[in-house]
């Protein structure tokens, strides 16, 4: 769980003409917003929010903004990052206000661990997904989903159906509906266990590739 603190301030003037004036001033605008609350306007250093997600984690830092306004001390993650096309540089952000104890869900990426048996024969391992969307307390969102690959052989593939609910996430698009309640995070018939849950395969008729192995292309365009 990667943490970071952020300073910023907040913006009285909205609108286009407020957003470039933010702009013209070396800062970025921004908002803030969750259940339950107003959308807060802010202004926020466009380097200080670099060093902010500058973790292991990114997008999914824990930050907690600091400033002179109802935002202070209120825990975000980054919701969107608009970036100019041709300079690269930041044109507005939004920040999404979590409740610690409530699960959110969040993209996390995913890592092959390992080299492949067809890898070793001459295949080529292909990854189909490199996110998968989990749903977790914002203290237990993983830096990466690890995938043990090196039993794999040509022409084996790993589904989402085949991973576990582990370190207390689920899968958010694939967990089942009559077995996992996804308010809790409970699998029927089974409690969790120590803030996690315990690891149930994922069952499900329809199959969605996160891997595969493939023999590597003996053809090539002259």
């Amino acid at each position: 769980m990667a943490k970071s603190v952020l300073n910023v301030e907040p913006r009285v003037r909205i609108g286009k003409g407020g957003s470039r004036k933010v702009r013209r001033d070396g800062m970025v605008p921004a908002v803030i917003y969750g259940k339950g609350m107003e959308a807060l306007n802010l202004r926020v250093d466009p380097r200080a929010l670099r060093e902010a997600i500058a973790t292991e984690a990114g997008w999914n830092t824990l930050i907690t903004l600091k400033g002179d306004g109802p935002f202070d001390g209120k825990v975000v993650i980054l919701k969107d990052l608009q970036i100019d096309a041709i300079r690269r540089d930041a044109q507005h952000v939004d920040f999404l206000a979590i409740n610690l104890k409530n699960k959110i869900a969040v993209m996390i990426p995913v890592h092959p661990v390992g080299k492949s048996l067809g890898e070793k024969e001459g295949g080529t391992l292909q990854l189909v997904r490199h996110e998968l969307e989990v749903l977790c307390l914002p203290t237990d969102i993983p830096t990466a989903i690890e995938i043990d690959v090196t039993a794999l052989n040509v022409g084996d593939v790993v589904h989402i159906q085949e991973m576990y609910y582990n370190k207390g996430y689920i899968m958010c698009k694939v967990y089942p509906e009559p077995n996992v309640d996804r308010d809790t995070g409970r699998v029927a018939g089974r409690a969790a266990d120590g803030g996690g849950i315990k690891a149930v395969p994922l069952v499900r008729e329809d199959s969605v590739s996160v891997i595969n192995v493939v023999q590597r292309s003996r053809t090539r365009e002259v």
